[in-house]
């Protein structure tokens, strides 16, 4: 059972980037971050070199009765530290202020789902947190390599105070 590196409050966060609806069964992040990668560059106003992938989940119990077919808003994103200049085709997020518990991800980015299923089904129920209703997402830094399995990432879970 995975546990998480640590538990943050976080303030809240801006980012810039694209966005798809898709759901578990129709997976199309590999075509939403093809269409950003080549121009985030575009998104003048970055903080650092981060980048975020993001779900959206619209039912407050998206996994307790877990169904594949599910849509779900997804993001391929930058934060930034203004909404001055957002490029065409693209749009703004905020992240709201909240408590995360944030976990490291080591491995092929299209193998991450171990980890998702991993914290929802066993570490969550076990721990003294519930799960919520606020964006989940994973932070993609220098260690980031897509698909090479030495590739890391931490992901982050919106949970409860």
């Amino acid at each position: 059972m995975p546990e998480p590196i640590r538990i943050e409050n976080i303030s809240q966060i801006k980012l810039v980037g694209k966005r798809k609806i898709m759901s578990f069964s129709s997976n199309q992040t590999p075509s939403l971050w093809k269409s950003f990668m080549p121009r985030k560059k575009e998104v003048l106003n970055t903080l650092n070199a981060n980048l975020y992938s993001i779900e959206i989940y619209k039912l407050p119990n998206f996994f307790e009765d877990f169904d594949p077919t599910l849509e779900f808003e997804k993001w391929a994103a930058v934060e930034v530290s203004n909404f001055n200049r957002i490029p065409s085709e693209m749009e703004s997020l905020i992240i709201p202020a909240g408590k995360y518990a944030v976990f490291k991800y080591k491995g092929k980015g299209s193998e991450a789902s171990v980890i998702y299923k991993s914290v929802l089904q066993d570490w969550l129920p076990n721990s003294e947190f519930q799960l919520d209703h606020r964006p989940h997402f994973a932070v993609m830094g220098e260690k980031y390599r897509n698909e090479d399995p030495t590739s890391e990432e931490e992901i982050w879970f919106p949970i409860k105070d």
